[in-house]
């Protein structure tokens, strides 16, 4: 058996909220670098993801992969134009979430400075998370070629995607992705405090970016 033949590729579709949403928090509360340095729960991670699932039904760019085999979820990328207006209910999400949205904000901002972008012209890459279960089987890289296929059939020209730690940053940039903006967890204060500081080995979050279409 081929390691594509392992899981099964398919569009995010309103009844993968529940899994989804428990696999991606579940990811990210134990294994992502951020996320672990300020305390997020899992169950307050899949909160997040919860508000994003009405409109990644909407906008049919995530990508999820079931198990061959079982049906079991297996990994989940969850992809947003990047021009889409963001859901309600951020403001209502542990505060823990603020040092987050902070550095990764400062990236966005560096890297849209003098970019007009539409919406329908760049796809965001936003999380990926693949259960531990599944980990090594190459379903993250299934999930990222999956969702630029979909993106190309789409009309998408760019792919754009913020990179946490140097596990996502590898991945990426064997799917082409290179680096635009770079930050540090060291450097980074939020409210006069080190959120990151505990992480600072990683280095930082990087924005990467890939051209689609010419």
């Amino acid at each position: 058996m081929t390691r594509d033949s392992l899981v099964d590729c398919s569009l995010y579709t309103a009844n993968d909220a529940d899994e989804m949403s428990r696999l991606l928090g579940d990811v990210f509360a134990r294994r992502d670098p951020p996320a672990v340095a300020v305390g997020l729960t899992a169950s307050a991670f899949a909160a997040f993801v919860r508000l994003f699932c009405p409109k990644a039904d909407a906008e049919g760019l995530t990508i999820v992969a079931r198990s061959a085999a079982t049906g079991e979820m297996a990994g989940a990328l969850l992809t947003e134009d990047s021009m889409a207006v963001p859901p309600d209910g951020l403001d209502r999400l542990d505060p823990k979430f603020d040092p987050i949205f902070d550095i990764l904000g400062q990236l966005d901002a560096e890297y849209r400075a003098g970019r007009a972008m539409q919406p329908g012209e760049s796809m965001h890459l936003f999380l990926l998370g693949v259960s531990e279960s599944f980990a090594g089987q190459g379903v993250a890289q299934r999930l990222i070629a999956e969702a630029l296929a979909n993106g190309v059939r789409r009309g998408y020209r760019l792919a754009a995607t913020e990179a946490t730690n140097r596990t996502s940053q590898h991945v990426f940039r064997k799917q082409g992705f290179v680096e635009r903006v770079r930050r540090s967890y060291g450097d980074h204060r939020f409210g006069g405090q080190a959120w990151f500081g505990s992480i600072a080995e990683e280095g930082g979050p990087i924005l990467m970016d890939r051209r689609l279409l010419p």
